[in-house]
């Protein structure tokens, strides 16, 4: 778990060292809502949310990844301190959004 005040640093440095098609999912502690960011290219993501609204964010170049990442943690994660990231593998899309976590 990341705190909130730095997870936008973590997250960027992350997706640098992440292979070309796998995936970063990151939840609220209850992890009731979550944003999945897709590597689909070495500068190119592709941004699922996936909580209060459902949007996908197509070829998002990683210059403007900062600011959507800002606007999307203000949105999906307005109250929370903690947020859990994993590093998931290859991003098929089927298992990727009917992945079930653990229930506390």
């Amino acid at each position: 778990m990341i705190d909130k005040s730095n997870i936008i640093p973590a997250i960027l440095e992350r997706l640098e060292n992440l292979p070309v098609g796998h995936y970063l999912d990151m939840r609220t502690y209850k992890r009731n809502r979550c944003l999945l960011l897709v590597k689909t290219d070495e500068e190119v993501f592709l941004v699922i949310e996936n909580g209060f609204f459902r949007e996908r964010f197509k070829n998002v170049p990683a210059k403007k990844l900062r600011k959507l990442l800002k606007t999307l943690l203000k949105r999906e994660f307005p109250r929370s301190t903690k947020i859990r990231v994993y590093s998931m593998g290859i991003f098929e899309e089927e298992s990727a959004l009917n992945l079930e976590r653990k229930v506390l």
